[in-house]
């Protein structure tokens, strides 16, 4: 089992704060080291302020030595494909090939208004996203010394150099809980499938439906890796657990689904309960507080021994 640490610095993290974080998690043991891609706190002013995730992911490149460090997930509204791909492929080059790379249809209306993004119905955010995981990929893959070309409804690029090329094929990440189109596009693009913050059966229901979608795109299921999110919630009884639950304003029926939720010895049980019945080898540690240094080290102290 993987385990990674997941922050959320749009609820208020300098670089400096980050970096601490990313380093602590690489000297924990922690496989890897993620962050989301939001422009705006959710229910907090988020200062000092938002951090953008490909510069900070790229200034880690080069800070760390051992993790990987990618994003859960990059909104396709926030950027071109293009110069997107440039940016994940340097950040890949710098990191010496350590980035992988989560891309969804975005979401969060409040930051797109805040920011003046462009902030399109649902179906057209998810041609975009289809689309740009088409160019993307694309881009990546053609061969150096050809060239790369592609019209959709969104998008055109003619004649592209398609470079830089990133150090490896850079894993590809999607994820949520849609029942038909992200699963087809998980079985189309994906390395990981990824299920963020859904109780056992939810999550379990939805890599079935992956694995169809895989079936029906003549694709190997077990060629992807199956992942969850959930934030850590660890305390030495339920109240504590719930008391925590309620500092970041979780509901307290989250903390009675989520596998990461409650004392390190149980938390250890719910996590190999979740891998024999989902058959995900992967969980992403969701961190409410990047500054909460004292938990990362002391779930790594105390559940990755058991789990990893």
């Amino acid at each position: 089992m993987d385990l990674r640490i997941f922050t959320e610095p749009q609820q208020g993290a300098s670089y400096a704060e980050i970096l601490r974080a990313a380093q602590a998690s690489e000297a924990a043991g922690y496989d890897g080291f993620f962050r989301s891609d939001h422009y705006h706190g959710m229910g907090v002013p988020g200062e000092p302020g938002p951090t953008d995730a490909w510069t900070t992911l790229s200034a880690l490149a080069v800070q760390t030595e051992r993790v990987k460090l990618g994003t859960l997930v990059t909104s396709a509204t926030f950027r071109f494909p293009g110069p997107l791909a440039i940016s994940v492929a340097q950040a890949d080059q710098m990191s010496g090939g350590r980035i992988e790379f989560g891309l969804g249809a975005g979401w969060f209306e409040v930051e797109h208004k805040a920011y003046g993004i462009p902030f399109p119905p649902i179906a057209e955010r998810f041609e975009r996203l289809t689309e740009q995981l088409e160019i993307v990929t694309g881009l990546w893959a053609t061969p150096v010394g050809e060239t790369y070309s592609f019209e959709g409804k969104h998008y055109t690029l003619t004649d592209s150099p398609a470079l830089p090329k990133p150090a490896r094929p850079i894993p590809v990440i999607v994820g949520g809980m849609g029942a038909k189109q992200t699963p087809a596009l998980a079985a189309r693009f994906a390395s990981e499938f990824n299920v963020p913050f859904a109780p056992l059966d939810k999550a379990s229901m939805q890599f079935e439906r992956v694995a169809k979608a895989c079936g029906d795109a003549g694709r190997d299921p077990s060629e992807l890796v199956l992942s969850c999110v959930h934030t850590l919630l660890t305390g030495n009884t339920d109240a504590e657990v719930i008391a925590r639950a309620a500092k970041y304003n979780l509901p307290e029926e989250y903390a009675r689904i989520n596998p990461l939720a409650g004392s390190t010895s149980q938390i250890v049980d719910a996590i190999g309960q979740w891998q024999e019945k989902t058959g995900i080898s992967r969980i992403y540690v969701q961190l409410q507080d990047v500054k909460d240094i004292e938990q990362l080290e002391l779930f790594a102290a105390e559940v990755l021994p058991h789990v990893i």
